[in-house]
């Protein structure tokens, strides 16, 4: 059988990197466990390693598309704080290399990236194949499914997320870990009128990422998604026939509170309320705030509101390269604290195109150009993952740390 990759996983990276393998001219299948592509989380922040990975891998007219139905051009690209009045403490760059000038990478709504990452491959994503592990036999790959089918490739690329079955195998030691902060992620729906009112009450909510906090440890994190052109516009011309929902413009807005505080302490247990008792914990943590914020938290759609933990990974300690492979939340996931998750997995995915691409035409053994992948990948992500669970990392003073260099 010919060089063929198997990706385990259709979320973000998966996807990308099926794209990127289509376009170099690779053999590839993805294998995906829901039954279609679910609906879940909002609003992506974009960086230039994220959108470097996509115009990569996409073909152009998609690539376009990407950037087109992506958030308009922000007041300031910075993460900015706020008091619950809506008066500036501060502000930072987002983390990330210095981004186009004209058409920055700013944010795009997730489930918009999918849809246009799985146009023109639909033939080779498998919905509904739940992996429950593979086996390695001789010099070629079976990844197994739970209703008893099986897959055989060259490479087989975990790309299943956060509970990865490949990793739970290839690296069991690997742990979960727990950041102490739960809340709920909701949408706004936004128009012309309720941005002209922002701009006069409160201009920073218009910039690229906003937390706002309380003196009681109540927090929001609030960022918009305003598309540089409505999306069906877009698609009907650059992608004439995609199934590409058309997301009107909203503000996400999270709610939570910080770590040890007394909010934190008074917290429902969120997993088990339904959307109404969840929006009105959003309107009782708006109570007192100022009125912008508490029409907003009035404004979220019930329906859109839905809990959640923040968990993430252990850096793994360096492994031996073979035909099984990770990408993205399967071996990175990190608290969204710099925005980084999105991109991590994106340059995940350019960078083992590259890889596999060696690998297939003969210049690199599998195991040489895997080695590499992974090498690279422990060096300039394993120290933003770090970097995001760190304690400190919602400050406005904190600077991740430099690359570290780690060896086989």
């Amino acid at each position: 059988m010919s060089f063929h990759v198997l990706i385990a996983g259709g979320g973000i990276g998966g996807l990308c990197l099926a794209q990127g393998l289509r376009k170099a001219g690779i053999s590839c299948a993805v294998y995906e466990s829901a039954p279609g592509l679910v609906r879940a989380g909002y609003r992506l922040h974009m960086n230039a390693v994220g959108g470097g990975a996509l115009r990569e891998c996409l073909p152009p007219n998609l690539y376009e598309l990407y950037v087109q139905t992506s958030r308009k051009n922000p007041r300031r690209e910075m993460l900015t704080v706020i008091d619950d009045q809506c008066n500036e403490l501060g502000s930072r760059p987002h983390v990330g290399p210095p981004n186009d000038p004209d058409r920055p990478h700013t944010a795009v709504n997730r489930r918009t990236l999918r849809q246009i990452m799985l146009h023109g491959i639909e033939d080779i994503v498998h919905f509904g194949h739940a992996a429950v592990g593979y086996d390695i036999e001789s010099d070629r790959v079976r990844l197994k499914f739970a209703d008893g089918s099986s897959a055989e490739g060259s490479v087989l690329v975990g790309a299943d997320g956060l509970h990865s079955v490949v990793r739970q195998q290839l690296l069991p030691e690997v742990a979960t870990l727990h950041l102490d902060m739960h809340g709920c992620y909701a949408s706004v729906p936004i128009d012309d009128a309720l941005i002209a009112r922002i701009e006069r009450e409160a201009p920073a909510l218009l910039d690229g990422f906003v937390i706002a906090t309380a003196p009681d440890g109540r927090m929001f994190t609030l960022g918009l998604f305003d598309p540089r052109r409505p999306i069906g516009e877009a698609v009907a011309e650059l992608a004439p026939g995609a199934d590409i929902d058309d997301v009107p413009p909203y503000m996400m807005m999270n709610v939570g509170a910080a770590p040890g505080s007394p909010a934190a302490e008074g917290m429902p247990n969120l997993f088990q309320a339904d959307p109404g008792r969840l929006h009105q914990l959003m309107l009782d943590t708006a109570k007192g705030w100022a009125p912008i914020v508490q029409d907003l938290a009035a404004r979220v759609t019930p329906e859109s509101i839905f809990p959640v933990g923040i968990r993430y990974l252990a850096p793994a300690e360096p492994w031996a390269p073979g035909r099984v492979t990770l990408l993205g939340d399967a071996i990175h996931a990190m608290p969204p604290t710099l925005g980084a998750g999105a991109n991590s997995a994106l340059r995940d995915a350019g960078s083992l195109v590259r890889a596999l691409v060696a690998a297939s035409s003969g210049q690199q053994s599998i195991e040489a150009a895997i080695g590499a992948y992974e090498q690279d990948m422990r060096e300039e992500i394993f120290p933003m993952l770090r970097a995001s669970a760190d304690p400190r990392a919602m400050d406005l003073d904190f600077v991740p740390g430099k690359p570290e260099t780690t060896t086989h």
